[in-house]
């Protein structure tokens, strides 16, 4: 009996020692322990950040194709429109194009590039006082043109504007043949750009936009398809049709379809009248006609045709170098379609919509 007690204890020792051995119980065996790999499938919390906004152009409100260009300075460009300058080039690829009167009861164009290139662009013509309250709002653009009178010329060389006009610039323009002077000065929106001075950077805003399928608003919108603006003397009579098809406004000048070198019909998304009064600056062109100057300093009344309506609404810049404002009747800023856009410097009772 006392035997067999021994030999059972003995054998409850051995087999306390085997299950020892396989139970792993050591830290030093657990770090020696394999992984097995989970098969079970895992969830991530979801994320509430938005993506990144795409950078727009500064004077489309268009997503930059180029993002060299995001922070361009803007280029000014003024163009000649006298009948015998057509077709002109560049003006399909301008960003913003003014429309000014000048003597002779014409008008002449001022573009203003920064998202696209023109090459080439022109005719070039020289600068009127007008341009400098625009020029003045662009943060310091480059201002293409071929001269101006004495006093304008010191005009423009005192304004905060980079002079690149052919006086001081001549190597980028060029004489086309084929055209008679003075309406064949030619340049290029990348020899412009060449002489841009170190540290310039991007316009600001000039308007607002709205989203790409966001509809026309506006107090006191209503539909219009037809605008046209009467010039002195009616030597120029400009006109927009509104075209569903592309959602734009197809230019005509003097009741031709208004198209470039390239056959390219002067299209914008956007059409703002601004009315503004003009007043004789005392000076005469060779012909004796007497130059005008448009008042853009002050406050007057301004229309946006965009997408297929218009909306009456105010213009207000209390400075040459504020930026000019525009709002609807009831002082909301106005919201305009993505893409180019003409401005009117319309005299009074010359505008009409339908």
């Amino acid at each position: 009996m006392h035997c067999r007690l021994i030999r059972l204890i003995g054998a409850l020792t051995v087999m306390a020692g085997l299950v020892a051995a396989c139970g792993g119980g050591s830290k030093s065996g657990a770090a020696k322990a394999k992984e097995v790999p989970t098969l079970a499938p895992t969830t991530e919390a979801p994320t509430t950040t938005a993506p990144p906004a795409a950078a727009t152009s500064p004077l489309t409100g268009l997503p930059v194709a180029n993002p060299a260009f995001l922070n361009r300075v803007a280029l000014i460009v003024k163009i000649d429109n006298a009948p015998e300058a057509r077709p002109q080039a560049g003006l399909v690829e301008a960003d913003v194009v003014f429309e000014e009167q000048v003597e002779g009861g014409i008008s002449r164009l001022m573009a203003i590039y920064q998202s696209a290139d023109a090459n080439p662009v022109g005719p070039v013509r020289s600068a009127r006082s007008t341009d400098i309250s625009i020029a003045s709002e662009l943060n310091h653009p480059l201002f293409g043109y071929s001269g101006a009178n004495a006093l304008f010329l010191k005009l423009v060389r005192n304004s905060p504007l980079v002079d690149v006009g052919v006086d001081l610039q001549p190597s980028v323009y060029n004489r086309v043949k084929g055209r008679p002077a003075p309406h064949n000065l030619f340049s290029s929106t990348s020899g412009l750009y060449s002489k841009a001075p170190a540290g310039a950077s991007a316009p600001p805003p000039l308007f607002t936009y709205r989203a790409p399928a966001e509809p026309p608003s506006g107090a006191g919108i209503a539909p219009a398809t037809h605008l046209q603006i009467i010039f002195q003397s009616r030597l120029q009579v400009t006109v927009y049709d509104w075209n569903a098809g592309t959602g734009s406004w197809d230019r005509t000048e003097n009741g031709t379809p208004h198209v470039d070198i390239a056959g390219r019909r002067a299209s914008p998304k956007n059409v703002i009248v601004q009315i503004v009064n003009y007043h004789n600056t005392g000076l005469v062109d060779p012909s004796g006609s007497p130059v005008p100057e448009a008042n853009l300093i002050g406050t007057g009344e301004a229309w946006l045709l965009s997408g297929g309506t218009i909306v009456k609404g105010t213009w207000s810049k209390p400075s040459a170098g504020a930026v000019t404002t525009y709002a609807d009747a009831a002082g909301q800023p106005w919201r305009l379609a993505p893409g180019s856009t003409w401005v009117e410097l319309a005299p009074p009772g010359t505008a009409t919509a339908s």
